[in-house]
């Protein structure tokens, strides 16, 4: 039996994007409106953008549902007091009833240790939704890198 080398290129390539579709834990698909399944991590480095960054985040998953996004809120510099308990904004806003909220719809918030450490943060004052990361920044490119999109609101 001949066989082409175009032909057992074609089912290589069939081969590895089943091997590495089947290892991702969201796999790409319709949502039920029309828009594509999605994710994504936002970005806030700025307790006072805060406040417009988490309602985009509740308005992102208002418009997918919360079965069609996997989204990721990574916040370092200023926006890391986003994450601590008590801290409120310029315009006295906090924001621990919001993260609470989207937290419970699936959202998951990280806060860069890099920040903690040079910001003098007391870790018993971290959100308790709050998972602590070694780099924002380089988090950020890490979930880039992993097919997350960047939004930076």
């Amino acid at each position: 039996m001949k066989v082409s080398v175009k032909a057992v290129v074609v089912l290589f390539a069939v081969v590895i994007s089943l091997v590495l579709g089947g290892c991702s834990k969201f796999r790409k698909g319709k949502a039920e409106n029309g828009y594509s399944k999605q994710k994504v991590v936002y970005h806030i480095n700025n307790i006072n953008s805060a406040f417009l960054a988490l309602r985009n985040v509740k308005n992102h998953l208002n418009s997918l549902g919360e079965g069609n996004a996997h989204i990721i809120v990574v916040a370092h510099a200023s926006g890391a007091y986003t994450l601590v308990d008590g801290a409120e904004d310029s315009k006295g806003r906090s924001f621990g009833a919001t993260i609470q909220n989207l937290s419970t719809r699936g959202v998951k918030f990280q806060i860069c240790s890099n920040t903690i450490r040079n910001k003098k943060i007391k870790k018993d004052k971290i959100n308790l939704n709050a998972e602590i990361i070694p780099s924002g920044a380089a988090h950020l490119v890490h979930l880039q890198q992993k097919g997350y999109l960047y939004v930076k609101p």
